[in-house]
């Protein structure tokens, strides 16, 4: 077998016209152009192995993605001075790799990632949202408090199920650890949320946000997103913030490139774990 090597991939994408990342045989995906774009360039399957640090919905963007895939070692070689710049070239205009990494071969962009971090933008302004930002900023229809959207965010921090903020997925936990959630306003009035965990279960970020968003109008109390947390099933009083005001800005590795091996496998063990542990529906 051709000896291999191992590259992360920084990729950046407006998702507004892609179905996800994940691939699908009838849809646009990220994924799907990638692979699509490195088969013209390289020849079919001689990329491998394309693992994403997080799976994006459908109309979600992307700023600090994160994968990894393999390639022979000559392949690369042959390739490594000017691959970028014809993946430039070839990929549409909405997604771009913005870096091509040699890493170690037990780097893993998913397992070795300690954090996600993502960022919702949202406009409270009488008109709308400007035309040029229409694709990555929500138009809120009424009035938003700073300080109480961060009272609501106060009390999603930290390890706990978010069963009611996710699509529940057969055998899957829904415990997870928020490490920060907070927002600030910007000089041009966009309100920001920035969320960072170990890892969302789906639609949990917006999920969050829509909860977020109807304490920061007055319509709920700003302890109410904090009290779902007791709740073991989806809530349906949460409305699913929509995908275009949500960017994936980046994903966190070890500093030390010694401890992929290590975090990766902590963090299979650890999902492992609680999978297991999970109520399983009769």
């Amino acid at each position: 077998m051709d000896e291999r090597i191992r590259l992360r991939l920084d990729v950046s994408y407006d998702g507004a016209d892609f179905s996800g990342w994940a691939a699908q045989p009838t849809r646009r995906t990220v994924a799907g152009v990638l692979v699509e774009t490195l088969d013209l360039v390289l020849g079919a399957g001689t990329a491998t192995g394309l693992t994403v640090a997080g799976r994006t919905d459908a109309g979600v963007h992307a700023t600090g993605q994160v994968c990894h895939l393999d390639l022979p070692v000559d392949v690369w070689r042959q390739h490594e001075g000017r691959l970028l710049r014809r993946l430039a070239r070839l990929l549409p205009t909405d997604v771009r790799v913005t870096a091509m990494t040699e890493v170690p071969a037990d780097f893993d962009a998913r397992f070795s990632a300690t954090f996600r971090r993502y960022e919702y933008r949202v406009t409270d302004a009488a008109f709308g949202a400007e035309p040029l930002r229409r694709h990555e900023v929500l138009a809120w229809p009424r009035p938003l408090d700073l300080a109480a959207l961060n009272a609501a965010a106060a009390g999603l921090v930290g390890e706990h199920d978010f069963a009611a903020y996710c699509r529940r997925k057969e055998n899957a936990t829904t415990l997870r650890e928020v490490t920060r959630l907070d927002w600030r306003r910007e000089p041009d009035g966009i309100l920001v949320a920035t969320v960072q965990a170990d890892a969302f279960c789906q639609a949990m970020v917006r999920s969050l946000v829509g909860a977020m968003l109807v304490a920061g109008d007055g319509r709920r109390p700003v302890e109410w997103p904090g009290s779902l947390l007791t709740r073991q099933e989806r809530s349906s009083e949460v409305t699913v913030a929509p995908a275009h005001g949500l960017t994936l800005v980046a994903v966190g590795y070890p500093a030390d490139p010694t401890e992929y091996a290590r975090r990766a496998d902590l963090t299979r063990r650890l999902r492992v774990a609680a999978e297991a542990s999970a109520p399983v529906e009769g």
